[in-house]
């Protein structure tokens, strides 16, 4: 990859992050353009290279979020469903939600009433869970089963890094995490 396209890759990423901070800690609507470039240090023109609106930032979120979810996804259905898999599945979600799928999620979460205006994005962040929900179910799963597995998955993205409140390190809140949803996993 050429210099030029890594800066550029750089600092859409960069924008992305510092976008989804200030998404999930001011709220969407509170957060303006102006605000992320600040936070960035660039002017908004700067931030219009690569986004021209919020929503845009926001929908790139989703868009690489989902690409995650599918190719764990993928790899889940590629086999058949043993409670080894499943639980293999709950570790590589645990190190998903580190790497931002946990905050995309939270941050849908708590902006849910602001985000009405875009039904296509909350819609797709549902349908990611539902997806993962699905996908961690034994086969012929009891109404216990299909509790637990989607209590295992809530777990590991819970203990998310925006969850300090819990105490610990986030290392720390992701093992006891990923323990836990494992117990609970059927």
């Amino acid at each position: 990859m050429a210099a030029d396209t890594r800066r550029r890759t750089d600092t859409r990423s960069e924008i992305q992050r510092v976008a989804l901070t200030r998404f999930t800690q001011d709220g969407y609507d509170k957060t303006s353009l102006r605000e992320i470039a600040e936070d960035l240090g660039v002017t908004k023109a700067a931030l219009y290279y690569h986004f021209r609106t919020k929503e845009d930032i926001l929908e790139s979120l989703v868009t690489d979020v989902g690409a995650s979810i599918e190719e764990l996804l993928t790899w889940v259905q590629s086999a058949p469903s043993t409670r080894e898999r499943r639980v293999e599945m709950l570790r590589r979600l645990a190190t998903l939600a580190r790497g931002g799928v946990g905050d995309m999620m939270r941050c849908v979460q708590q902006n849910e009433v602001a985000l009405a205006a875009l039904p296509r994005t909350v819609d797709l962040v549902h349908r990611y869970k539902d997806d993962l929900w699905r996908a961690c179910m034994p086969p012929e799963a009891t109404l216990e089963d299909r509790l637990r597995a989607r209590v295992a998955i809530m777990t590991v993205l819970v203990a998310n890094r925006g969850t300090a409140d819990l105490g610990g390190t986030d290392d720390e809140r992701s093992e006891t995490a990923l323990r836990i949803a494992s117990d609970v996993m059927p």
